[in-house]
C-alpha cells in the first residue's frame, strides 16, 4: 500500500533489526522501500538487501557530505547501476550547510570537489538513463544550476529524478518541478515548526509527490526523536492526506504510482 522511497537500512541503526522492522513493515501496510547508497564501499550491503528481499530495491552513489570515501567515476557508477534491482543514481547532490556549519566553517568556493561530484553522478545517471535521488541542503541555487548545466531540463534525454527529503522553498520546488523532477517529503512535514514546508506539500502536484522516512532519521510526529524506519512512512502520508483534503488510502496509491513511474526498474 505505502511506499518508502528512501531509507538508509545499512546504516547500524537499523541493519541489526532488519526482521523486526520487516515485520513492523508488513503491520504497516508498508509494502516496498527503496534503499540508498552513500558510499561505493557501502554498495554491495545495499544491493544485498535489494537482492535478498523482494521487496527492497537499491540505488548507487556518494552522498556529498562524505569524505574520506573512494572518490566516484562515471565508469563506477554505470557499473554498478547495471546490477539487477539498482534502480537509480544516488544519493548525490549539494550539501554546503554539513561543510560550513559543521566541519570547520569552509567557504563554498572550497567545495569544488563536491561539485564536480555531483555532475560524475548527473552524467552517470544520463548515460544509463535512471533517476537521480537528489541531496540538497544550503545549496539549492548551485544544485538547480548545475542539474541546468548539465542538461536537466525536463526533456526526453534528461535523467529526471526527485528531490528526497526536501526542506526547501516553493520557488526551489517550482524550478525542480519544471524541470521535470519529483518532490518527496519526509517525517519533517509533521513536525510543528513546518509550516513553510505544509504550504509546499499542499501546491506540489499529485503526480509528482512521494514519501519518504529517510530513516535512521527524522521520525514523524508521534515519534519525532527516536529512530526512524521504513513503517513509520504512514504518518507522513496522514499528513499529506490532511494538507491536500484527500484520503490517505489515496495518498497511498498515488505515491505507489509515482514511485513506479520515477522507478520503472521496480516493475522487473
Amino acid at each position: 500500500m505505502f511506499v518508502d522511497s528512501h531509507c538508509h537500512l545499512t546504516f547500524p541503526e537499523l541493519a541489526s533489526r532488519l526482521p523486526e522492522i520487516r515485520q513492523a513493515m508488513d503491520e504497516a501496510g508498508v509494502d516496498r522501500a527503496l534503499c540508498i547508497c552513500t558510499t561505493l564501499e557501502e554498495f554491495e550491503s545495499v544491493h544485498a538487501l535489494a537482492m535478498e528481499y523482494g521487496n527492497f530495491w537499491a540505488t548507487v552513489g556518494v552522498h556529498p557530505d562524505n569524505e574520506g570515501v573512494t572518490e566516484p567515476t562515471v565508469v563506477d557508477l554505470i557499473g554498478r547501476s547495471e546490477r539487477p534491482r539498482v534502480v537509480a543514481i544516488g544519493e548525490t547532490g549539494l550539501d554546503y550547510y554539513q561543510m560550513e556549519v559543521r566541519k570547520g566553517g569552509r567557504a563554498v568556493v572550497d567545495l569544488e570537489w563536491q561539485r564536480e561530484r555531483f555532475r560524475t553522478h548527473i552524467r552517470a545517471a544520463r548515460e544509463v538513463s535512471k533517476p537521480l535521488v537528489i541531496h540538497t541542503r544550503a545549496s539549492s541555487a548551485d544544485t538547480i544550476a548545475i542539474l541546468k548545466e548539465e542538461g536537466e531540463d525536463g526533456s526526453t534525454d534528461s535523467a529526471g529524478g526527485v528531490f528526497h527529503c526536501f526542506t526547501e522553498t516553493a520557488e526551489v520546488a517550482r524550478a525542480a518541478l519544471d524541470m521535470g523532477f519529483y518532490i518527496s517529503f519526509s517525517g519533517i512535514l509533521t513536525f510543528k515548526s513546518a509550516q513553510d514546508l505544509r504550504d509546499v506539500a499542499a501546491f506540489v502536484p499529485s503526480d509528482r509527490l512521494l514519501i519518504e522516512t529517510d530513516s535512521p532519521y527524522l521520525a514523524p510526529v508521534p515519534y519525532r526523536g527516536k529512530t526512524n524506519n521504513p513503517s513509520y512512512v504512514p504518518y507522513v502520508a496522514r499528513q499529506l492526506a490532511e494538507l491536500r483534503k484527500m484520503p490517505v488510502e489515496e495518498v497511498a496509491r498515488v505515491t505507489s504510482a509515482n514511485f513506479e513511474r520515477l522507478f520503472p526498474g521496480v516493475n522487473s
